[in-house]
């Protein structure tokens, strides 16, 4: 009977993102049907096969690797934050930025990024029916984070259309860095928090899909390089593998460089800015709400109504109650709180049974939190036209339901195969 209502909240979870969807009439069925079988089998290889985790824990590592060595450059300047038991977030997930992007914008000047873009965006575009720059954005941010990776594609961001720009921004929410992939498994249990990443990127896909369907003509699906015209007349540039491509011009390669660091470092002023307010605001909300009652809070009032959407989960009622405050802690904070409560029990499969523990877990491994919204509306704010940044303001909800159905769609999944 679990079973079946398991089954049941996954297909409720892909109607309630098709109920809210912008454009009923576009939805693009197939690539739906296909990413969702792809979801299905990934699934059971990974919480079946050891295989499949260990390609994914082994690219993970290569990307913590990169994060590792901005970490060098933060500690000359900085030892005292790197050399720490525990970094903060500023030091943690926002200064390597400072690396990160200038490194992917000299890939991208030298035509590196958008060749790898428009190859490796091919192949999933024909797996997924997708855009290519959606396409490979996907892959992009399983373990590079949402301001990283929308922060090294800046320049396709500039040149797509606000509705686009709109889908990236909701895929962003399900993103985790290869920073926290080591964190995460110290808690809860390593092979799902690797199960999660590739599952939620999927998943991402057809939410996306769904919530904010966007036709894309062949003229449109173009990879951007350096060099090519941002205009309002002429937002069109030369394909990186064209037959004979004609060489844009550049800046000197020193002064584009120092733009790009500079950029980089506006960008973490204004991400953190957004997050100390987003995260400060929710909190004025919650304590505004325990005058009236001590009970009432933002995690408790989402919690509630998260309550039926557990149950979807295939849980009994009392571990269904249980996972429903844990998500609304976890909306409302991040997964990090949760995590660290659940930690010292979470192995007890008398407490957590292993549906639950996989379930649990797999919900709680992505960013889909408010602080999140505020670091997604910064980080676009200092990359985007105003008019595009506003477009996605004015669809925050959009952003937020997102992060919410991706996580429940990946921990449903994930629950039909560990029982």
């Amino acid at each position: 009977m679990y079973l079946l209502i398991n089954i049941i909240g996954v297909l409720v979870f892909l109607g309630i993102a098709f109920l809210f969807s912008k454009d009923h009439k576009h939805v693009n069925w197939r690539s739906i049907i296909i990413v969702l079988v792809l979801n299905l089998v990934i699934a059971y290889l990974l919480t079946n096969f050891s295989l499949g985790r260990d390609l994914v824990k082994a690219i993970a590592g290569g990307f913590q690797w990169l994060v590792n060595i901005s970490y060098t450059g933060i500690a000359f300047a900085f030892p005292d934050w790197v050399h720490v038991k525990q970094m903060n977030f500023f030091t943690s997930a926002l200064m390597p930025i400072l690396m990160i992007v200038p490194l992917f914008d000299i890939l991208t000047y030298f035509g590196i990024m958008p060749f790898c873009i428009k190859w490796i965006g091919r192949g999933m575009a024909y797996v997924t029916g997708q855009p290519k720059f959606e396409s490979f954005y996907a892959v992009e941010m399983m373990f590079l984070g949402n301001t990283e990776a929308m922060a090294v594609s800046s320049l396709q961001l500039k040149n797509i259309s606000s509705k686009r720009v709109l889908t990236i921004a909701m895929m962003s929410m399900s993103c985790i860095t290869a920073a926290m992939v080591g964190a995460y498994a110290q808690m809860v249990p390593g092979q799902y928090v690797l199960t999660a990443i590739p599952l939620n990127i999927l998943n991402a896909i057809i939410i996306t899909n769904l919530l904010n369907p966007v036709q894309v003509t062949p003229s449109e699906d173009v990879i951007y390089q350096i060099g090519g015209s941002s205009t309002a007349d002429q937002q069109v540039a030369e394909e990186t593998v064209a037959d004979h491509p004609e060489k844009p011009h550049k800046e000197p390669f020193f002064s584009f460089l120092g733009d790009s660091i500079l950029g980089a470092g506006k960008l973490i002023l204004i991400i953190v800015a957004n997050v100390i307010a987003f995260v400060a605001l929710a909190t004025l909300i919650s304590k505004l709400l325990e005058l009236i009652n001590p009970w009432l809070s933002l995690e408790h009032i989402l919690g509630t109504i998260m309550f039926p959407f557990a149950w979807l989960m295939g849980l009994d009622v009392n571990h269904a109650f249980q996972f429903a405050q844990f998500m609304g802690t976890k909306l409302v904070t991040n997964e990090f709180v949760v995590m660290g409560q659940i930690a010292p029990h979470i192995n007890n499969h008398h407490l957590f049974n292993p549906h639950y523990q996989a379930q649990l877990t797999v919900f709680l491994t992505s960013f889909a939190n408010f602080s999140t919204v505020g670091m997604i509306v910064g980080c676009l704010k200092g990359i985007v036209s105003r008019d595009k940044n506003d477009f996605v303001s004015k669809n925050i909800v959009y952003l937020f339901l997102s992060g919410i159905l991706v996580s429940l769609m990946s921990a449903g999944i994930v629950g039909l195969f560990v029982w």
